[in-house]
């Protein structure tokens, strides 16, 4: 039978820890580099830049091209990583509380 009061625990529960996770993306941190680790960018789980190194030797106003190109480069890469380590945080905190339900994609609830 059917139990809808264990249901809607188990709801808030689930959107209790996925509060709780999203406020925690802050704290993940993925970095990704470019030019040989010439520029190097960190970004938290919630996709903002939070650091960004770049070698003094692109520090040259005819590099100011490449120099642009490079954090681009980084700050993407940067960002990629720090999705795929957000979901997987979300993932770990819902853990035994949602089905593995093919095609449910959590990623909506990033923030």
């Amino acid at each position: 039978m059917f139990d809808m009061m264990k249901m809607m625990g188990k709801v808030k529960e689930v959107q209790a820890r996925l509060k709780e996770a999203q406020e925690n993306l802050v704290n993940v941190r993925a970095s990704g580099e470019s030019g040989g680790g010439m520029v190097k960018a960190t970004v938290n789980g919630k996709k903002q830049l939070v650091a960004l190194e770049v070698d003094p030797t692109l520090l040259k106003p005819e590099d100011q091209v490449v120099l642009q190109d490079l954090v681009v480069a980084a700050v993407n890469k940067a960002a990629e990583e720090a999705e795929v380590k957000a979901k997987e945080e979300l993932r770990k905190s819902t853990e035994g509380l949602i089905p593995n339900i093919p095609g449910l994609d959590l990623s909506g609830f990033m923030g």
